[in-house]
C-alpha cells in the first residue's frame, strides 16, 4: 500500500501519471448486453414520450433477473483487470478495522451503547448495568448469515424493562418489529410485521404507536397509496387487532403520518405530511379518556416539531413565519399558532435544537459550521459551548435527569471524537478518542465561496493534505446532495479519509435545494428552479478547475439518491466538464418516479410530470434517461444501485445505464454495478461498503489514468 500511496501522492503530483490510454482501449472493447427495446410510448399534454425500456421496470421478472446478471459480469470482468482495485481494498479494510463506539444512554436500569470491534458487519448493543457489568443485549450481526439483516430502530418503554425493535432485511424500508423482555432478552409476542416509515413512540409500558400503508399487490416496488395509517399496538394483543389511530378516513389521508408520546405519558403528538415538507400537527390529551383530537397546525406550510412539554406548556420547534426555525411555547389547553410565543427567536443562521439535563441546546449552522449555544427552559441564554474545533457535532440529547449530556465531533479530517458536557459548568472533555489509525495532522480543510451561474454566493469546503501542489493534475472527488431541505456539514468517512491519503482532493459544495440556509435556501433549488442546483455544482466544478484544484480529465462527480439525481443531470448537461460520473441510487426517471414506492412524496422538490405542460416540459428538460444523446462522449460513468432498493427503485439506475449503454461511443466505459440483496444503502454490511469502494476508487483513478 505504501508504493500505492507513492505512486498517488508523488507520482500524480509531480505530473508524471501516465496518459489514459490503456482505459481507453478496454472501453472500446467492452462488449455490453444487449437490451431489448420495446415499444411503449407515453403521452403528457399532447407530447409523445417513448419509454424502450419500460420492462426493466418489473424487477422481479426473470428478463430483468437475467438483465442484472449479465450486466454485472460486464460490470466485474472490467472492474477485475484494475490494477489498483486490490491495494486500495486492503487499505479500507486496514483503515477501517479500529474499534469504534457510540455515546452511552439511560434506559431503566441500565446504561447502553453501540460498539464495533473494527470489521463487524454491524454494530453491537451492549448494555452495563449498576455494578459495572456488561454485556452483549442485541446483535445484530446473528440476525443474518451474511450481515444483511440490520438493526433499524430501538425503543425502550418508559421504564426500561420493556425493549421494541425494528429490522430491515436486505436493506428494505418495509420493517419487522421485536418486543423483548428486557431482563431476560426473550420475545414476548409474535413479530410485527409490514410496518413502514415508522417510528416507535411508547405510551407507559402498556403499548407503542407505529406507522405503516396497506401493503401494495404484486412487486415491492410498487407504487405506494397515500395513506399512512397510524396504529396503536397494545402488548399482549394480535397485531391484526391494532387499532387505527389516525390515517382511516379520507379526511385523515397522508402519504406520512407519525406520533410522539411525551416522556410523561400526558400528550399524544400526531404529525400528518403529504410530502417530505410541511407537516400538520394534532394533539391529543391522553391524561382524558376519549379526549379529542385538537389541531395545533392545520396545514402543512411549515416543518413543526415537538421539542419537549413541561406540565401543559409545549415547546415546538418551527419554521412557520421563521425560514431559519425559533422555538416557541404554548399551552396544550389552547395550542394554535396564533397563541405561540417565541422562547428562542429566529437568528440569522438555521436552527436545529435538542434537550437534555434539563437545558436546551440550540446548534445554529454557520455557512455549514457547528455552533451551539445553551437555554435553560425559560429561555435563559446560559453560554456559547466551546466546541473542539470547526467541524460538525451530533447529541447534546438526554433525559431531563441526565447529570451528563454526551455530543460528537468531526471534521472531514477528524475522526469522530465522542465528549462528556457538563451543563452546569459548560465543561467539555473526551469520552471516547477515535482508535482510527489516520494521521489528521497531515490534512487541511479550507471553505471558500465561490459564484453560480446566476451571481448566488456557494461555500465550498475543500480538503486535502497539507502543501498540495496546485498543478491541476490532482485527483479530486466532488461530492453533493442538494434537495429535501438537507444539509452537508463536515463529516468523518473512513471512505473519504483513504481517498485522501492517495492524494486525492475532496470538496462539497453546499448548493441550493439543501437546508444551510434555512428554508429560502431550500426552495431555491426545487421544481422549476432545480436547474440552480444542477448549476451551483457545475459552477463547483469550474472553481476547482479554475483554481487550480484539478482538470476535468481528473475530476469525478459523486451523489447518491437525489445526489445521483444531480450526477446524472450534469454529465448529461456538461459531459465535457469531468472525467468520471458516479450517480449511486438515483432518481434519473423524472417523468415516473412518483409513480414508484413512495416516490409521489418528493413532489415538494421536483414537482410531477402530470402537474401541467410547464412542468413536464421542465422535468423532460433534465430528466437524465431522457436526456442522453447519441454521438455524445459522457464521461467513464458506474452506476450504483442495490437490487432491492424500494425508496429510489433500481428500474431508474437501470433505464439510465440501458440508455448511456445504446448511445455510447466506445470512448470512456458506460457500466452499472448492482449489489444483490441491498437496499438503498442504510444498514449495508461493512464488507459489502469496502467492496463497493474498492471498486469505486479503482474505476475512478484507472480512468484518470492513475494505474499501478
Amino acid at each position: 500500500m505504501k508504493q500505492l500511496t507513492w505512486v498517488l501522492g508523488l507520482a500524480v503530483l509531480a505530473g508524471c501519471a501516465p496518459e489514459p490510454q490503456v482505459e481507453q482501449n478496454m472501453a472500446a472493447q467492452i462488449s455490453y448486453p444487449v437490451t431489448e427495446r420495446g415499444e411503449v410510448v407515453d403521452e403528457y399534454f399532447g407530447t409523445q414520450v417513448a419509454d424502450p425500456y419500460r420492462w426493466l421496470e418489473d424487477d422481479r421478472s426473470s428478463a430483468t433477473e437475467a438483465w442484472v446478471k449479465a450486466q454485472n459480469q460486464v460490470t466485474f470482468s472490467y472492474l477485475e483487470q484494475i490494477p489498483l482495485r486490490a491495494n486500495i481494498k486492503q487499505r479500507l479494510t486496514e483503515l477501517w478495522n479500529y474499534e469504534r463506539s457510540s455515546a452511552p444512554f439511560k434506559e431503566g436500569d441500565y446504561t447502553y451503547f453501540y460498539r464495533n470491534n473494527g470489521l463487524q458487519n454491524q454494530s453491537v448493543l451492549y448494555r452495563t448495568d449498576a455494578a459495572g457489568n456488561t454485556e452483549v443485549f442485541l446483535d445484530p450481526n446473528s440476525f443474518s448469515e451474511d450481515g444483511t439483516t440490520s438493526l433499524a430502530d430501538i425503543s425502550f418503554s418508559r421504564d426500561g424493562s420493556i425493549a421494541a425493535y425494528a429490522i430491515s432485511e436486505g436493506g428494505s424500508d418495509w420493517r419487522k418489529i421485536i418486543v423483548i423482555d428486557v431482563a431476560t432478552k426473550e420475545q414476548l409476542e409474535p413479530t410485527l410485521v409490514d410496518v413502514k416509515f415508522s417510528g416507535i413512540s411508547w405510551y407507559g409500558n402498556e403499548g407503542f404507536y407505529y406507522s405503516s400503508y396497506d401493503k401494495p399487490d404484486g412487486s415491492e416496488l410498487s407504487a405506494m397509496t397515500d395513506q399512512h395509517k397510524l396504529y396503536y399496538h397494545k402488548l399482549g394483543t394480535a397485531q391484526a387487532d391494532d387499532p387505527v389511530v389516525f390515517g382511516a378516513s379520507e379526511a385523515e389521508k397522508h402519504r406520512y403520518v407519525s406520533a410522539q408520546v411525551t416522556d410523561d405519558d400526558r400528550y399524544l403528538l400526531i404529525y400528518a405530511a403529504v410530502s417530505t415538507s410541511g407537516n400538520k400537527l394534532f394533539l391529543r390529551d391522553l391524561s382524558q379518556p376519549d379526549s379529542a383530537l385538537v389541531s395545533v397546525l392545520d396545514h402543512t406550510d411549515s416543518d413543526t416539531s415537538l421539542l419537549d412539554n413541561r406540565g401543559s406548556t409545549l415547546y415546538l420547534v418551527t419554521n412557520l413565519q421563521a425560514p431559519n426555525k425559533r422555538v416557541v411555547t404554548v399551552d396544550a389547553a389552547n395550542p394554535s399558532a396564533d397563541n405561540w410565543v417565541d422562547l428562542i427567536a429566529e437568528q440569522a443562521q438555521v436552527l436545529s435544537a435538542s434537550t437534555g439535563a434539563g437545558y436546551i441546546f440550540a446548534e445554529y449552522m454557520v455557512d455549514a459550521i457547528a455552533m451551539v449555544k445553551q437555554y435553560d427552559y425559560d429561555g435563559q441564554f446560559i453560554r456559547d459551548i466551546e466546541l473542539p474545533g470547526v467541524g460538525s457535532v451530533g447529541g447534546f440529547s438526554a433525559k431531563k435527569d441526565a447529570e451528563q449530556v454526551y455530543y460528537s465531533f468531526a471534521n472531514y479530517s477528524t475522526p469522530t471524537t465522542i465528549y462528556s458536557f457538563a451543563p452546569n459548568s459548560g465543561e467539555s472533555s473526551v469520552y471516547e478518542a477515535s482508535k482510527a489509525q489516520f494521521d489528521s495532522s497531515a490534512y487541511e480543510s479550507k471553505q471558500v465561496f465561490y459564484r453560480s451561474k446566476d451571481g448566488t454566493k456557494v461555500p465550498m469546503i475543500i480538503t486535502h493534505k497539507k502543501g498540495l501542489k496546485l498543478d491541476g493534475r490532482n485527483p479530486t472527488m466532488l461530492y453533493g446532495y442538494g434537495g429535501f431541505n438537507i444539509s452537508l456539514t463536515p463529516s468523518f468517512s473512513v471512505a473519504n479519509a483513504v481517498w485522501l491519503e492517495l492524494g486525492g482532493v475532496y470538496a462539497v459544495p453546499n448548493i441550493r435545494g439543501g437546508g444551510e440556509y434555512g428554508k429560502a435556501w431550500h426552495r431555491a433549488g426545487t421544481q422549476q428552479q432545480k436547474q440552480n442546483v444542477f448549476d451551483d455544482f457545475i459552477a463547483a466544478a469550474e472553481y476547482l478547475i479554475a483554481e487550480n484544484y484539478t482538470s476535468s480529465e481528473r475530476l469525478a462527480l459523486r451523489g447518491g439518491s437525489n445526489g445521483g439525481l444531480l450526477v446524472g443531470a450534469v454529465m448529461t448537461q456538461r459531459p465535457d466538464l469531468m472525467r468520471v460520473a458516479l450517480p449511486a441510487v438515483g432518481v434519473l426517471d423524472m417523468l415516473r418516479y412518483h409513480t414508484f414506492t413512495a416516490g409521489a412524496g418528493w413532489a415538494y422538490d421536483y414537482g410531477t410530470a402530470n402537474d401541467s405542460a410547464e412542468m413536464f416540459a421542465y422535468l423532460k428538460g433534465y430528466s437524465p434517461v431522457h436526456n442522453v444523446k447519441a454521438g455524445v462522449s459522457y464521461p467513464a460513468t458506474m452506476i450504483t444501485t442495490g437490487d432491492h432498493d424500494d425508496r429510489v427503485v433500481p428500474a431508474h439506475s437501470f433505464k439510465f445505464a440501458a440508455e448511456l449503454q445504446a448511445n455510447n461511443n466506445g470512448a470512456w466505459p458506460q457500466l452499472i454495478r448492482i449489489e444483490t440483496n441491498a437496499g438503498h444503502g442504510a444498514g449495508t454490511p461493512i464488507s459489502k461498503t469496502i467492496e463497493q469502494w474498492a471498486d469505486i476508487y479503482g474505476f475512478t483513478l484507472f480512468n484518470m489514468g492513475i494505474t499501478e
